[in-house]
């Protein structure tokens, strides 16, 4: 069994993250908004674009036709997005992980069932590897949409992991709405992993297992 994590939602609290570099830019350039407002703004136009994204399209491209089209939205100079997504990206290091994610994971990777541990997310492999999620899992299973040539929710990219891991089977912890509907609709097996400001899709099915803390993750693979 391969179990792979989301790494932006379920292993990193990228809000908390992201919000800090961008309000260093908001002070930095006397704008008066925050650093919640900036992210949640960019975070929107990002998961409506991903929708629609497909290959060559990398993750920073979304990223950047995001951010600018937040920067419109907010009536701020859209010309400094890419300089500004550059300067997110360096923070990428300090971006925390969940409290619970580091020994939930190791007490996942410990079972005797499990074959590995991986990332299974909407990133290019370079940013991946700077954050603190990475040494976390196998090297070698980050499953990213640079590598998968496809992006969440597709069902795409949930195929081609199953592929990837083959004959192993896969298992996915997600937290957001559209990770745990689309794991469900592509007929995975997907343990949801309660996070602030995530709910399930009113409108998808319904997960099967689901974990308030990633200290609980090892009995649920386990019993599956």
């Amino acid at each position: 069994m391969i179990v792979t994590f989301d790494l932006f939602s379920a292993l990193l609290d990228t809000r908390t993250g992201a919000s800090r570099a961008f309000s260093a830019i908001a002070d930095e350039r006397g704008w008066d908004l925050s650093g919640e407002t900036l992210y949640d703004t960019w975070d929107g136009h990002n998961k409506a674009l991903q929708r629609e994204a497909r290959p060559p399209t990398s993750f920073r491209d979304v990223s950047r036709t995001a951010l600018v089209a937040a920067y419109a939205d907010l009536r701020l100079d859209a010309a400094l997005a890419p300089t500004d997504l550059a300067r997110l990206h360096e923070t990428i290091p300090d971006w925390p992980l969940w409290p619970d994610v580091a020994a939930g994971v190791a007490a996942v990777a410990g079972l005797d069932r499990v074959a590995g541990v991986a990332l299974l997310s909407n990133v290019d492999d370079d940013l991946a590897r700077l954050t603190r999620a990475y040494p976390l899992v196998d090297p070698d299973l980050v499953l990213s949409s640079q590598r998968l040539g496809a992006f969440k929710p597709s069902s795409a990219i949930y195929t081609r992991a199953v592929a990837a891991v083959a004959p192993e089977r896969l298992v996915h912890v997600a937290a957001s709405a559209r990770d745990v509907r689309g794991a469900l609709e592509a007929g995975i097996t997907a343990v949801r992993l309660v996070r602030p400001g995530h709910v399930v899709d009113p409108t998808g099915p319904r997960p099967p297992h689901e974990v308030r803390d990633a200290a609980e993750l090892a009995d649920v693979v386990d019993g599956l």
